[in-house]
């Protein structure tokens, strides 16, 4: 099991982790399996998308905020941040991407993203190699 640490700049803000995934598997030397990761925290998530066109993070980013606003009438949590933990809900807090010859085996065009909802803050993701 590793852990990647992943430092997000902005409120909301999917950051694409694919690069250290793949390093990790690289260092790992394992040839065939599955990746599985998973983030310990309730106002973030984990998901795979698009990583050639900048506009797919900012369409999901606003969409999910036009959707689920920060102050939204009848929230009762004292942080306000019920709208993150709805988000995380949504996105799901793990993601599993199988590897083979030793890479993710990922489309051509998907990436790895933490979902950051609560930020700007460090989170941690876990990665475990089966």
């Amino acid at each position: 099991m590793e852990m990647i640490a992943v430092r997000s700049g902005a409120r909301e803000e999917l950051v694409e982790i694919t690069g250290e995934v793949a390093a990790l598997l690289k260092d790992k030397g394992l040839v065939d399996g599955v990746c599985v990761l998973f983030t310990r925290h309730t106002t973030c998530g984990l998901t795979i998308n698009e990583n050639a066109d900048p506009d797919v993070k900012h369409d999901i980013l606003l969409f999910l905020r036009n959707t689920i606003p920060q102050y939204y009438e009848g929230f009762r949590h004292f942080e306000h941040n019920s709208d993150a933990h709805i988000k995380s809900s949504l996105m799901g807090s793990s993601v599993t991407v199988p590897f083979g010859n030793g890479k993710l085996l990922l489309g051509t065009w998907q990436g790895i993203y933490l979902c950051e909802f609560d930020g700007p803050r460090e989170r941690q993701v876990v990665v475990s190699f089966l």
